[in-house]
């Protein structure tokens, strides 16, 4: 019998209900292939170079170079990911937004904002006396639309110059008495992100006062968690929305993408104000990513599969939160910084550790597929998980030999077995096939749980479960 190795993260808060854990692996589908659909590992952090003490607070990409706020200092990194100090900022704000036109680069610190010209290499402050801080900012036809701290305002810079501001250059949103965390612009549009409500505007200036204008009817009675917790991506905006559920926006309805172990997650000691995500495009997959400064994991949803998994990182032998601290995509790769110090990396699927750090995977899942339990007594008489196998690595020390753990629970994920432990092959060892043929005391099993898992660095691919079960009749 097949064993439904396969799918996304959906445990929720009773195990005995739903079990399902898919940590740092995530499904991808596969057209008149041998299962529709296998498991592949997660990217592994592959480190490029560093910029400053850190944490990086902030990316942006503009006139082919990366540009990164480590700490208070603001870098220029070039293709070869050398970084060089360009000067230090005041920041007032946990991040920095950053967004570029085709001459500037503007970039929001809170109650300050700086600009830099790429043409010139300079950067300066935005000291007009106008200017009201700014705690995101966006870009449209050719002006920085910016949200001030503590407002409910919208401001624009001047057409083409981000270093002036005009005092009557701004409008307020008032849906509701919210102040506003965000602004996006996307498809032409700004997007007014508040405490609980959204409103939507657009450009409707034929060149002269304040351009922006609201779209009637476009106001959304969500609002935002906190002013990060944003990506664009698949053609529009998803968002982690102030009641603590993921949305994607269909024109102007906020949809939910979040299942309830997510949901879980975010409502389980996570301070919602410390959100942040990004998404970024690979290989058919599009990924929106959500991470929580003070949390203990990051969740991650493929549009390609509609399915969620867990990205954590592995330290001192528990989960965290992913290392990941903001992304750009810069010079091919998918670039992300470090919470913790001025270090940068690719995401990587050469690379089977976060840099230094072990990178642990893990599955878990029921062992019989839904509507064939029928809580009767069953043997296990044995369980082969068929992998990629002879994916060892050439060389000594850890992956030449890679193993993988199985462990098991008979009462719904409360208790757990003893760890046993297969080879999956050294180099070469195409053949090899993990079977374990004896799986504990099975005189009472009636809903078993099966864990997988291992930290090799090593290519991992599952592409299904074969369980031997006999199933009795009471």
């Amino acid at each position: 019998m097949k064993s439904p190795i396969l799918g996304g993260s959906a445990a929720i808060q009773s195990t005995n209900a739903a079990a399902n854990r898919t940590i740092n692996l995530f499904p991808e589908l596969t057209e008149d292939g041998k299962e529709p659909a296998y498991m592949q590992r997660c990217p592994g952090l592959a480190l490029l170079g560093t910029a400053g003490t850190g944490p990086i607070r902030g990316t942006c990409v503009a006139g082919g170079y990366l540009f990164l706020v480590s700490g208070t200092e603001f870098y220029r990194v070039t293709s070869a990911y050398v970084a060089t100090l360009v000067g230090s900022l005041m920041i007032s704000s946990d991040r920095v937004v950053m967004i570029s036109s085709a001459t500037q680069v503007f970039i929001a610190c809170g109650t300050r904002g700086y600009i830099y010209t790429l043409a010139t290499e300079v950067l300066v402050e935005i000291t007009d006396v106008d200017f009201p801080g700014a705690l995101t900012v966006g870009y449209l036809d050719g002006y920085f639309v910016f949200n001030p701290p503590d407002t409910q305002e919208v401001w624009v810079t001047d057409l083409l110059d981000g270093t002036a501001i005009d005092a009557l250059d701004f409008a307020s949103a008032e849906t509701e008495a919210d102040n506003l965390l965000a602004v996006v612009v996307d498809h032409r549009e700004a997007w007014l992100f508040g405490e609980t409500t959204t409103e939507v505007w657009y450009n409707a200036a034929g060149g002269s006062g304040f351009p922006l204008a609201r779209i009637q009817g476009a106001s959304i009675q969500v609002g935002i968690a906190s002013s990060y917790a944003w990506a664009q991506m698949d053609n529009t905006i998803i968002w982690l929305g102030n009641d603590g559920i993921i949305y994607r926006a269909n024109g102007y309805v906020p949809q939910r993408v979040s299942n309830h172990a997510v949901e879980n997650w975010i409502a389980d000691g996570n301070t919602l104000s410390s959100a942040f995500a990004y998404s970024y495009k690979e290989k058919g997959h599009q990924f929106f990513v959500l991470t929580f400064d003070d949390g203990d994991n990051t969740w991650t949803f493929d549009v390609a599969t509609g399915k969620w998994h867990e990205r954590p990182g592995w330290v001192n032998g528990e989960f965290s939160r992913h290392r990941g601290n903001g992304y750009a995509r810069f010079n091919g790769l998918h670039i992300v910084g470090d919470y913790e110090n001025g270090k940068f990396y690719s995401l990587s699927h050469d690379a089977y550790a976060d840099n230094d750090a072990h990178q642990r995977w893990v599955r878990t899942w029921r062992a019989l597929p839904p509507g064939n339990n029928d809580l009767k007594r069953q043997t296990h008489h044995s369980l082969q998980v068929d992998f990629e196998a002879g994916v060892g690595l050439d060389g000594t020390g850890q992956g030449t030999d890679p193993e993988v753990m199985l462990r098991w629970s008979n009462d719904g994920g409360h208790n757990w077995s003893n760890e046993l432990w297969r080879p999956i092959g050294k180099i070469g060892e195409t053949g090899q096939r993990a079977i374990w043929r004896r799986l504990g005391d099975t005189d009472r099993l009636r809903d078993r749980i099966y864990e997988l898992s291992g930290t090799d660095p090593v290519r991992i691919a599952i592409m299904g479960a074969e369980l031997d079960v006999e199933v009795k009749n009471a």
